[in-house]
């Protein structure tokens, strides 16, 4: 892809997104993470109505009377983007590929907060972490990062979202709003995924084709394995060639839900043809 094509790609990105962020997402976004970044301010005697959950012990214990701990909002919040760059993301049979989807998605997050004038950072994963740009401000920024998840080619077409969440623990020291975008065909991450989720605030928002979840009777189909690269003839009028292909969908599916759900983090899964627009919002509104 040349550099006029990418710059174009990056435009109509921006356009697209842009309008979403500036219209729909960025009074969402602020209501859904406002009070996510909070410092502690002073401590207080404990009048009715305080949050008991805000007492703090040692104060109360040394006064021998209640008092809370008040804090107050940070104005600045540092979002990190968490993008699968795998083979599996290189597939789609209506509209568009799942990474374009994906990509998509990252844009808007990081134009809405921009427009709230936080940090947003990039970190682009296969099984190893391929691409990492440190959290920072301003539109030139995130145009730098829609460009790398547009150009980008990763070394690997395989996936291990452990290593990544691992790497992303390492570099990030204060809590940020960590969105996890990705398929999520890969097993191996929940005990990771715990311990960041309790330092941080986590979603996965996983985006998904028809056909990962249903293989259609279309008689003997030659199938490459997009991160193996493996080509393996597939009966697809086979009914249980069907259903081991649908069973291991459900895997992976209910693996990303437990684990996220487990760990405390928030989920979201649309087809690549559904409108992940209103699937985003609803998200927003139910975290606000």
């Amino acid at each position: 892809m040349d550099t006029k094509e990418i710059l174009k790609k990056v435009r109509k990105i921006e356009i697209k997104t842009r309008r979403l962020s500036d219209h729909i997402f960025s009074g969402e976004y602020h209501s859904s993470f406002k009070g996510r970044g909070m410092t502690f301010s002073e401590v207080k005697q404990y009048q009715f109505g305080d949050d008991i959950r805000s007492i703090d012990w040692n104060v109360t214990a040394r006064y021998n009377e209640p008092y809370v701990k008040v804090f107050e909002e940070e104005r600045e919040l540092t979002m990190m983007l968490m993008v699968d760059i795998s083979g599996s993301g290189n597939f789609g049979t209506k509209e568009q590929f799942k990474r374009e989807t994906l990509t998509e998605i990252a844009a808007t997050m990081a134009f809405s907060a921009i427009q709230n004038n936080d940090k947003v950072g990039l970190l682009l994963f296969s099984d190893d972490v391929e691409l990492y740009i440190p959290p920072k401000k301003g539109k030139s920024h995130v145009l730098r990062i829609i460009r790398e998840m547009i150009e980008f080619e990763p070394k690997s077409n395989k996936t291990n979202i452990n290593t990544a969440l691992k790497y992303m623990s390492n570099v990030l020291k204060k809590k940020a709003i960590v969105f996890i975008l990705s398929d999520f065909m890969n097993d191996g991450y929940e005990q990771t995924l715990k311990i960041v989720a309790n330092k941080h605030d986590v979603t996965g928002i996983r985006i998904y084709d028809q056909f990962d979840e249903t293989l259609p009777k279309i008689g003997l189909v030659p199938m490459v394995d997009a991160e193996s690269g493996q080509t393996t003839l597939v009966n697809t009028s086979s009914k249980k060639v069907r259903n081991q292909y649908q069973q291991q969908f459900l895997h992976w599916k209910h693996n990303f839900e437990n684990a996220f759900k487990k760990s405390g983090a928030g989920v979201l899964s649309s087809r690549v043809e559904e409108n992940y627009v209103k699937k985003l919002l609803t998200y927003f509104k139910q975290r606000g």
